[in-house]
């Protein structure tokens, strides 16, 4: 395919931008860079800006995505920092109750000593950044309904990816953005063989836990380190102990001296999701709904884990991972309720649009082209609510790996009936490695005993749903069509996972290629329940993507005449997070929570000690311990601070999945890895506060003293290109 960075710029899209914006807010595209030359500039950047925009140059080519987290390039062995709970689910892969790496860490003192990671792990280097909206919008017509226009809209965009992927070494991608108002495409080198290379143990890759967890003063040695291979040829391969590891075109070089107050430092990342422009119906329903719900969710399923396994047992370990993703977005809706209810952001939703609509309704043209956007958004929100409460029991039946696997097969199955092209995401061929090292990895995440306690949680709040958003198919396989009886229900279960045999990997990866016939005749229970409820499962996926149809219609009129406004009144415009390349800058600087509170930008090695108490999350190791206590700070200690700083402040916009973003300095060289917010931060998905904004990075100085006095890791200090 023909290289074609951007080579449109909506005019509307930029005008007037970072005029008034807060200092440090947005997540901006690399093509956006030389339009903020001057804030950049300010800010402290030594570099040109432009020279952030060339994806394949430095320090951009350095920068990679593992599909969840990014990394970054920190050798010209492909060796690649990231988060420590970024790694975090290779570590628990590789644990087991005899060897818990968890516990211990990990370090490879050569290449042969490299673990594979978790099956299915990703490394994606962007390549080429191409914009696609007139390709993806061919076709639609106003007159469209809402499943004509889904369809037409994910046809157009397969067709892209499928030509975009012709060499199976690149993994391509349609990705909106304002709603729907744009298309590009993007292009990522896929490497397939992973391997973890160094991770210090949970008691400083943890260190604090859940109650540290978006919380500061921070003490986390948030850091790992993963490699990437290729074939011999230096083309991506599947795992293979003759492979060797890539050559990446760029690489960061880490700069021990790392960062002071007021310093300039930026984070390229690939930032999960914001959601900014949201209309004040979706706020309030998802911060008085949505939020408290699913919060409550994710604290009974840890409540469940915990009492059905003992801590560093067997059990428990295939469940370190489930329970850190839980427990971490548990705490962020707790934030996020919190903050929306102190603050004003409902009522200031509610003004901008009362303020948009009497700018639209000032004039005729304005009227006629924008006029029925907001209303008619409104009225499709309102229809996808109605069914919310069933829509969050079934999917956190995903926390079941019985249910979720035996569905996944059985539509399989379905899907490979269909020509490639006509298959839903996730089922075509390019998806089937994925599709295969995914039922590989439940042995590892999977205890019978928590699944079925996780399924009887679940279902008993599936009775309470009313009749109407229940699912016939599923009250007739379990008999719930009279009164529920827990213990009947349990002895059901109890048969089903005695009799199921996708407990074990091969017959459910010989059940891949499996008829749709041979489905319906297979009587393994919970196949049974899968070929049960499949139709209206599906009829429930088809209906929800004909709303998304409905809404791709109505979104990005809103979003049109949204920016347009903000353009007519001189204000800035980004785009939302969607786990695209991005760029965010600020500066080191503390920050006050709440009246009379100061908070410093660094904390030191002094703080590990001042909270240690010798039982998790607070278990420092004695070796770190001692090395503390006897002032052995080595070369990284700071001068003005008497003690090795651990992690500090900046002002950087960033969400979930900037985690593991390398900090970088002016001059572009690595001073650390962001890996968190301040809890006064976590609204910032829906609603941006310059004072209170603040991200928390591990500080280089911190890694490379732990890598060195605590690890032993000489070997990759050694294999990194360190400078002062």
């Amino acid at each position: 395919m023909k290289r074609d960075i951007f080579k449109r710029t909506l005019p509307f899209l930029f005008a007037g931008i970072c005029t008034n914006a807060a200092a440090d807010e947005g997540m901006w595209q690399p093509h956006q860079l030389p339009t903020i030359a001057k804030e950049l500039t300010a800010a402290g950047l030594k570099l040109e800006p432009s020279a952030l925009t060339d994806l394949t140059g430095f320090p951009m080519g350095a920068i990679v995505s593992l599909g969840g987290c990014t990394a970054s390039f920190v050798s010209d062995q492909a060796l690649i920092a990231t988060n420590h709970h970024c790694v975090y689910g290779s570590i628990q892969y590789n644990s087991t109750e005899e060897n818990n790496l968890l516990a211990n860490g990990f370090l490879a003192k050569s290449l042969k000593d490299e673990l594979p990671a978790t099956p299915g792990s990703r490394v994606y280097v962007t390549e080429e950044i191409t914009e696609v909206t007139k390709l993806v919008k061919s076709n639609i017509t106003e007159a469209m309904s809402g499943k004509d226009r889904y369809s037409t809209i994910d046809k157009n965009s397969k067709a892209l990816v499928a030509e975009c992927e012709s060499d199976d070494k690149y993994r391509c991608s349609v990705v909106n953005f304002h709603g729907g108002l744009e298309y590009y495409l993007f292009k990522q080198l896929t490497i397939r063989d992973v391997r973890l290379v160094h991770a210090p143990a949970s008691s400083i890759g943890k260190y604090g836990g859940d109650i540290d967890n978006w919380m500061w003063p921070r003490h986390t040695g948030d850091y790992g380190f993963y490699r990437a291979y290729v074939g011999r040829d230096g083309q991506p391969a599947d795992y293979s102990e003759d492979n060797v590891p890539y050559k990446p075109k760029h690489y960061l070089k880490v700069n021990k001296s790392s960062v002071k107050d007021k310093d300039y430092i930026m984070v390229l990342g690939y930032p999960g999701r914001t959601n900014r422009y949201r209309i004040a119906q979706e706020v309030e329903n998802q911060f008085t709904w949505v939020y408290p719900n699913a919060k409550e969710y994710r604290e009974s399923i840890i409540n469940l884990i915990h009492e059905q396994s003992a801590e560093g047992s067997d059990a428990r370990i295939k469940y370190e991972s489930t329970l850190a993703g839980l427990a971490n977005y548990a705490k962020n809706y707790g934030s996020m309720i919190e903050s929306y209810n102190k603050g004003d952001m409902l009522e200031r939703k509610q003004k901008l649009e009362s303020d948009l609509m009497d700018w639209v309704n000032a004039d005729s043209k304005r009227k006629a082209k924008y006029g029925q956007a907001l209303s008619g958004l409104r009225s499709l929100i309102k229809e996808s609510d109605a069914t919310q409460e069933r829509d969050l029991v079934l999917g956190y039946l995903r926390y079941n790996s019985m249910w979720r696997a035996a569905n996944s097969l059985y539509k399989l199955a379905n899907e490979k009936t269909k020509p490639d092209a006509s298959r839903k995401r996730g089922y075509q061929e390019r998806d089937l490695a994925r599709f295969e090292q995914g039922m590989k990895t439940i042995d590892r995440r999977f205890d019978p005993k928590i699944d079925q306690a996780i399924f009887e949680l679940l279902m008993e709040r599936y009775v309470s749903l009313p009749k109407n958003l229940r699912l016939a198919s599923l009250d007739t396989f379990f008999g719930l069509n009279k009164a529920f009886n827990a213990n009947a229900f349990s002895t059901k279960l109890n048969t089903m996972y005695a009799k199921t045999d996708l407990v074990n990997e091969e017959a459910r990866l010989a059940l891949m290629n499996e008829s749709l016939e041979d489905f319906k005749s297979n009587n393994d229970p919970f196949i049974q329940l899968a070929v049960a409820t499949y139709e209206e499962r599906n009829a429930i996926e088809e209906s929800d993507e004909a709303l998304t149809g409905s809404i791709q219609a109505y979104r990005p009129k809103y979003m049109e005449a949204l920016i347009a406004y903000y353009n007519d009144k001189n204000l800035p415009v980004y785009a939302d997070a969607n786990s695209t390349l991005r760029v965010t800058y600020g500066n080191v600087k503390g920050y006050s929570p709440q009246d009379g509170l100061t908070a410093t930008p660094f904390t030191t090695l002094a703080g590990i000690t001042a909270k240690y108490t010798g039982k998790d999350p607070f278990d420092a190791p004695q070796k770190q311990l001692d090395l503390i206590k006897a002032n052995m700070f080595g070369e990284y200690e700071k001068a003005d601070l008497n003690s090795v700083p651990v992690n500090y402040l900046g002002t950087l916009d960033i969400t979930g999945g900037n985690s593991g973003s390398p900090t970088l300095n002016a001059k572009a060289e690595f001073v650390g890895l962001v890996f968190d917010g301040v809890y006064e931060s976590i609204i910032g998905d829906w609603d941006y506060d310059t004072k209170l904004n603040r991200s928390i990075h591990v500080d280089v100085r911190y890694m490379l003293w732990v890598m060195e006095h605590v690890d032993g890791a000489k070997n990759l200090i050694e294999e990194m290109d360190i400078i002062e």
